[in-house]
């Protein structure tokens, strides 16, 4: 190959990096706009995107509602851990129901009071935005000092399990439309705010120990801001692989507390 057709296949390659970077923190931005509309009181996310290196084009077959119920549920058997239920669970009675939005389907429980707020889209391309509510109701067991001031507790055991929810969601999804590609995984956790000039609370971990007691480590970091982690995912991957790649994201994410966490 000569020099020049090297340079530009360099370029091109590049070019299709920052296209994808770019995209996928636009779809992440969305998310965020997307549930923070939603509250008057201040709240903390996990906000996560599973994304092909090549997405499926337009052109492609879309996605019918059957098929993103048979997905959705697929995932939530194959993540299912009773004792620490993922945001698939609290979707599961809108599972059914997917509704219609920009070439994807969504499922949502952002309007429904009383419940965890979670919402899960599930593109046409095979990308995967999955978006919890890590806070609700984290911090019903602590003692009133347990919690700094502007803080919000976020739940140790539902960020993991958020990890292990996209995973398999994105996994399903990609083997449903034949995808050939490798899935890029971003996740961060988000604090929202009633207004947009209120200050950023302070991220607050809430640990379950030995009897299902649940505690903040004294030795833990209170970070207003978690930075975006990344993992690999593939089509062929195994069971193993998938969990794998969940303890992936959990721990760092959960490292930026100054805690070392197991799935």
């Amino acid at each position: 190959m000569a020099e020049h057709q090297l340079e530009c296949a360099y370029r091109d390659r590049f070019s299709r990096a920052q296209r994808a970077e770019d995209e996928a923190h636009r779809l992440l931005a969305h998310a965020q706009e997307t549930v923070s509309a939603q509250h008057i009181e201040p709240a903390a996310y996990f906000v996560a995107l599973g994304r092909p290196e090549r997405p499926l084009p337009r052109t492609a077959p879309r996605l019918t509602r059957e098929e993103t119920t048979a997905v959705a549920q697929a995932a939530r058997r194959r993540g299912r851990d009773p004792m620490r239920p993922g945001p698939l669970a609290s979707l599961e009675f809108v599972t059914g129901n997917p509704r219609p939005g920009l070439r994807r389907w969504i499922l949502s429980t952002l309007l429904l009071p009383g419940a965890r707020e979670g919402h899960a889209e599930l593109h046409h391309d095979g990308t995967v935005l999955l978006a919890a509510n890590v806070s609700w109701k984290a911090a019903r067991n602590l003692a009133a000092d347990d919690l700094p001031n502007a803080g919000i507790a976020v739940s140790e055991d539902f960020i993991g399990a958020c990890c292990r929810d996209l995973t398999t969601t994105a996994w399903e999804l990609a083997r449903r439309l034949r995808v050939d590609s490798a899935l890029q995984l971003t996740a961060t956790l988000t604090a929202v705010t009633p207004s947009p000039t209120a200050p950023t609370p302070a991220l607050v971990p809430v640990v379950t120990g030995f009897g299902g007691f649940t505690d903040v480590p004294d030795h833990a970091r209170h970070p207003r801001r978690i930075q975006p982690v990344t993992a690999t995912l593939t089509p062929l991957d195994e069971a193993e692989a998938l969990k794998e790649t969940a303890q992936e994201l959990f721990t760092d994410v959960m490292n930026q507390f100054g805690l070392d966490p197991q799935l």
